[in-house]
């Protein structure tokens, strides 16, 4: 793969679309960088990967992905400083987890220095698109699906890798109003909720639709044989502060393992702060909101990095937290959490790649 790697074959654009963005009015997810990197398997092997300009895919109606849902994919971001020096966060651990949600997928892994290598070639090529603006960053998005003609229940035999970015702004622009959802149920023990598998997203819709109806931007899931303990939201991992503890749930094989939340945990232990990964029931963050113990709760996400939740709707009734500028940890944590990204802080934890 190293071989192939320095033997990358790069189109570029005639002409590029930089000029025709918006920048004062980006919005997350729709506005795409001029290029493109495609990796094809086949014959029990990687082919060697190109970096071309962005454009449609041609793909058969019978391609194995479109009926069978073999996807997986990674989110990541890019920062730029004005010194023009990029900076990506902790890449490594997002190779490890898609080799980890290929795996459970029956798909073939990536090994994850060259993982990473892609993910820098193809942003170092299109570094003028990343934003310096505060508050935006470049969206990176490597992807893999089934691409067999083939209509059968079967492990496909070929596979496209590709990665893409787009340029964007903050995915949230204002604290967030959640329910805790104890109907509906993104993963079961034994399923494919620790892979970040394009059905585990397709089933949230649902659920998430009727939520977003009664005025709630995000469920939090709960375990699906009893709705008795915490999981995730939809787009990010949860943590919460009950006086100075810190609680977050542990991950496990239906919890995704969020590099953000992750990275919060180490950060809040290095400042000395009591932190519990485990098992966390509904019932006492809801007698903590009752009492006013709950301090804090926010998401921790690639999109959204630190989303503090404003309102919990538990059973429909909502319980209110404290106003977000008079919380300590989730502004403070945030705020470092940006200085890293940016290059502008010590890398003490070793978690930056800068080119």
């Amino acid at each position: 793969m190293s071989t192939e790697l320095m033997d990358l074959n790069i189109t570029k654009v005639e002409q590029s679309k930089i000029e025709s963005v918006d920048w004062e009015n980006l919005p997350f997810g729709r506005v795409f960088s001029d290029h493109m990197l495609i990796m094809d398997y086949e014959n029990g092997a990687w082919n060697k990967p190109t970096i071309q300009p962005f454009e449609n895919l041609s793909l058969t109606p019978a391609t194995s992905v479109l009926h069978y849902g073999q996807t997986i994919f990674e989110g990541m971001k890019a920062y730029r400083n004005k010194e023009d020096e990029v900076f990506l966060f902790r890449p490594e651990q997002n190779a490890k987890r898609f080799n980890q949600s290929a795996v459970r997928m029956c798909m073939p892994t990536i090994p994850e220095d060259t993982f990473v290598d892609f993910i820098k070639a193809l942003v170092d090529l299109d570094r003028q698109w990343i934003p310096t603006k505060e508050g935006y960053s470049m969206y990176i998005r490597p992807f893999m699906i089934a691409t067999d003609p083939y209509v059968g229940i079967r492990p496909s035999s070929t596979y496209k890798f590709m990665i893409f970015t787009c340029p964007v702004g903050s995915y949230y622009t204002e604290p967030v109003r959640v329910k805790i959802e104890t109907e509906f149920t993104r993963a079961a023990h034994g399923g494919t909720g620790a892979a970040k598998a394009g059905g585990n997203y397709a089933a949230s819709l649902y659920p998430a639709k009727i939520a977003q109806e009664q005025g709630y931007q995000q469920l939090i899931w709960t375990d699906a044989k009893e709705h008795k303990y915490i999981e995730e939201a939809g787009t990010m991992n949860v943590v919460f502060q009950i006086g100075n503890k810190i609680l977050t749930p542990r991950s496990s094989d239906t919890i995704l393992d969020g590099v953000t939340r992750k990275s919060v945990v180490e950060i809040a232990k290095d400042w000395g702060l009591e932190v519990e990964e485990r098992k966390i029931t509904v019932e006492e963050i809801i007698i903590a909101a009752k009492n006013n113990e709950l301090v804090d709760a926010f998401g921790a996400g690639t999109a959204a990095t630190i989303a503090p939740i404003k309102t919990i709707n538990f059973e429909g009734v909502d319980y209110e937290l404290p106003a977000v500028e008079n919380r300590d940890f989730s502004n403070k944590v945030l705020s470092y959490l940006n200085d890293y990204k940016h290059g502008s802080t010590e890398d003490k934890f070793n978690w930056i790649l800068k080119f």
